[in-house]
C-alpha cells in the first residue's frame, strides 16, 4: 500500500492534492464509500505495460494525473537515455480530453529538464499523426496523449518507440515486452512527483511541415482523381479526426463529403453518444439518419483518436454497419491486388477472421496470425496490410505502422467509388467474396463481470471443462496458447475447433471488466448464398449458445 500522506505531500497538482484530502477527511470520518475509493487509488501504480497507461482521472497512484504522469516521463526519458543516449529524441502528441494538452507538456518538461530532446504539436492531433512523427522525424520514442474510445472519465499514455531504440522491423510500432518491463522499471525507481526536474521552455514545437508530409502521403494513397461525386456522410465522434480525414479526402478528389454536425467539433464530454466507441450500439445514429436523408452512399465514422475506422453502406432494407471482419476482407482484398504484383504479407490478429487468409493465398501472398494488438501486426515482416477485427487497419506500414483510421477511410472510400463506377455496390463485393471463399460469418461473447478475479476463474474453468461439441459438430481440438508456440509468444486465450471448422477463441479484455469470446462459422457455398448465410446463422446462434454456457460459472 502507498502511502496516502506521503503521496498527498508530494502531488504536484493542487486540485487533486485537495480531492485527495477531502476524500481522506471522509474517509477518517466514517464514510465507507471514501475510504473505498481511497484504498482502491492506492492499491498499488497504475500498472505501466504494453498499452502504455490507461485509467480514470483522478488523484492517487492508481489513477491518471500529473503525479503519476511525471513519472511515466521521468522513467521512460531515463529508459531512452540509457539505450540511446542523453540527446534522446521524443516526440509527443495529445487529443483533446479533459487534461492531454497538460499531460503533454508536463511530458515534454520532464524530458527537456533531462537532457533529452523534446518535440510536441503544437494542437491536438489524432494518433496516426503521431504514429507517422516518429517515423518521419526518426525520433527515439513517442508518446500520444489519448485514450482512444474510452469513457469520458478516463485518459491514456500511449509509448511508441523507434530511431536508435528499436531495430528497422519495429520503428514507429507501440511497445512490447520486454521494453514495457523495463520502462515500468523505471517508472518504479524515479523521485517523488514534485521532486522530477521540470523545464520551463527548451522542447520545440513539430511544425506544420510534418502534417503536410502525412497528408501528401495519405491522399497519394489512391489513384488521383479530380473529382469523385460518391456522397459521404462523416462523423468523428466528438473527437480529433474530422479536420484531417476531410482534408485527406479533398486531396484525393472526395468533396462531396457531410460531416455530422452534432459531432464534429472535439469535445471531452462527448454529449451524443453513452458510449465514443463506432462499434457500440447507437453510436453511429446520427450518422445513419444523415445518410438516409441525403441518400448517400457511404458512412465513414473514426474513433475519437482516429486510430479506427468504421463505415456503413445503403441496403436495399435500409443502412447496415460493416463489421471490423468485413472492412477488413474489402480492404485486404484491395491491397492484396496490388500485392499480387508487388509481393508483400497480409496479417491479422488470432481473433479476427480467417478469410483474410484465404484472400492472400488466392493472390499468391503469405499471411501471419498475430496477437491481439497492433504492436503485434506491425512487427509482421514485410507487412503491406494488418486489421484486427476491432476496426482497426494498417493500409500504409511504411508511413504509419499502427492502426490508422484516416487512411483507411480514404481507402474504403476509393473502393466504393471504384465499384459505384462499375454500377457495384460495396455489399456486392462481399458477396463476391463469400462466393469465392464461403461464408466466414464473425459474432462474438460476452462475458461482463464486477469483480475482476472471476476473470481468470472463468478462464480457468474453461481450461478444466472445455466444450466435447460445438455447433452441434464434435470439437476437434482445444489449444491454449498460455504457453506459447513456435508462431505466437504466450497470451491468455484459448481457441476451441469443431470439425467443421467452426472456431471459438477466448481470451480476458485488457481493458474492461469482461471475458472476450470470439466466434467464426464457415460454410461453403454450394447452392446459393443466401441459403449458405441462412446455415451459417443458424449455426452461429448454436455456437453463441454452446459457447455461453462453456463460459458461465457453476
Amino acid at each position: 500500500m502507498i502511502d496516502i500522506d506521503s503521496w498527498i505531500a508530494h502531488d504536484p497538482d493542487p486540485k487533486t492534492r485537495a480531492e485527495l484530502t477531502q476524500l481522506k477527511e471522509q474517509a477518517a470520518n466514517g464514510d465507507a464509500g471514501a475510504q473505498a475509493e481511497l484504498d482502491d487509488r492506492f492499491s498499488g501504480p497504475l500498472e505501466f505495460g504494453t498499452a502504455g497507461l490507461r485509467g480514470e482521472m483522478a488523484g492517487g497512484p492508481h489513477r491518471m494525473n500529473r503525479a503519476v504522469v511525471r513519472k511515466a516521463a521521468a522513467g521512460l526519458v531515463d529508459f531512452l537515455q540509457e539505450e540511446v543516449g542523453r540527446d534522446a529524441l521524443l516526440v509527443i502528441g495529445y487529443d483533446a480530453r479533459h487534461n492531454s494538452k497538460d499531460f503533454a507538456l508536463d511530458t515534454a518538461a520532464v524530458a527537456t529538464a533531462a537532457g533529452a530532446r523534446a518535440m510536441i504539436y503544437p494542437h491536438h492531433v489524432p494518433t496516426p499523426l503521431l504514429a507517422w512523427a516518429v517515423r518521419h522525424l526518426n525520433a527515439d520514442a513517442g508518446v500520444m496523449v489519448t485514450a482512444s474510445h474510452n469513457p469520458p472519465r478516463d485518459n491514456g499514455y500511449k509509448v511508441y518507440l523507434g530511431g536508435r531504440a528499436v531495430s528497422e522491423g519495429a520503428q514507429g510500432v507501440q511497445i512490447v515486452p520486454p521494453y514495457d518491463a523495463k520502462i515500468a522499471e523505471k517508472i518504479a525507481a524515479t523521485s517523488d512527483a514534485d521532486e522530477i526536474p521540470l523545464a520551463t521552455t527548451g522542447w520545440t514545437e513539430i511544425g506544420e511541415d510534418v502534417i503536410e508530409a502525412y497528408l501528401e502521403r495519405a491522399a497519394s494513397l489512391v489513384p488521383h482523381q479530380n473529382f469523385s461525386d460518391l456522397k459521404i456522410v462523416l462523423t468523428s465522434m466528438h473527437g480529433v479526426g474530422g479536420e484531417t480525414m476531410k482534408e485527406v479526402l479533398a486531396r484525393a478528389g472526395f468533396t462531396n463529403v457531410t460531416e455530422v454536425a452534432e459531432q464534429a467539433q472535439p469535445d471531452p464530454g462527448f454529449p451524443t453518444v453513452a458510449f465514443p466507441n463506432p462499434e457500440e450500439p447507437g453510436a453511429l445514429d446520427l450518422a445513419l439518419s444523415k445518410a438516409a436523408s441525403l441518400k448517400a452512399d457511404l458512412v465513414i465514422a473514426n474513433d475519437p483518436d482516429a486510430d479506427r475506422c468504421s463505415a456503413a453502406i445503403p441496403t436495399p432494407n435500409g443502412w447496415r454497419q460493416l463489421n471490423g471482419d468485413e472492412i477488413g476482407s474489402i480492404l485486404g482484398d484491395q491491397i492484396a491486388k496490388i500485392g499480387a504484383i508487388t509481393g508483400g504479407t497480409l496479417a491479422s490478429s488470432i481473433v479476427s477472421s480467417r478469410l483474410l487468409k484465404e484472400i492472400a493465398g488466392r493472390h499468391g501472398l503469405t499471411h501471419v496470425s498475430t496477437l491481439t494488438g497492433f504492436k503485434w501486426i506491425a512487427r509482421v515482416p514485410q507487412l503491406i496490410f494488418g486489421y484486427e477485427e476491432a476496426i482497426g487497419f494498417c493500409v500504409d506500414p511504411d508511413g504509419v505502422r499502427d492502426k490508422d483510421g484516416i487512411t483507411a477511410g480514404l481507402l474504403l472510400a476509393h473502393v466504393a467509388a471504384q465499384l459505384r463506377s462499375k454500377n457495384k455496390t460495396i455489399g456486392e463485393q462481399l458477396d463476391h467474396l463469400a462466393e469465392t471463399h464461403g461464408v466466414y460469418l464473425t459474432a462474438p461473447v460476452t462475458i461482463r463481470v464486477d469483480d475482476l478475479s472471476l476473470m481468470p476463474a472463468t478462464m480457468a474453468h474453461l481450461r478444466a471443462n472445455p466444450p466435447t461439441q460445438l455447433a452441434g459438430s464434435p470439437v476437434a481440438s482445444v489449444e491454449d496458447l498460455s504457453e506459447g508456440s513456435q508462431a505466437l509468444p504466450p497470451t491468455d486465450a484459448i481457441v476451441i475447433l469443431n470439425e467443421l471448422g467452426d472456431r471459438a477463441v477466448v481470451r480476458p479484455s485488457g481493458t474492461e471488466p469482461k471475458v472476450k469470446c470470439y466466434l467464426e462459422v464457415i460454410e461453403p457455398v454450394t447452392q446459393s448464398l443466401d441459403s449458405s448465410r441462412a446455415a451459417a446463422s443458424s449455426r452461429m446462434a448454436q455456437l453463441q449458445a454452446d459457447m455461453s454456457k462453456a463460459l458461465t460459472l457453476p
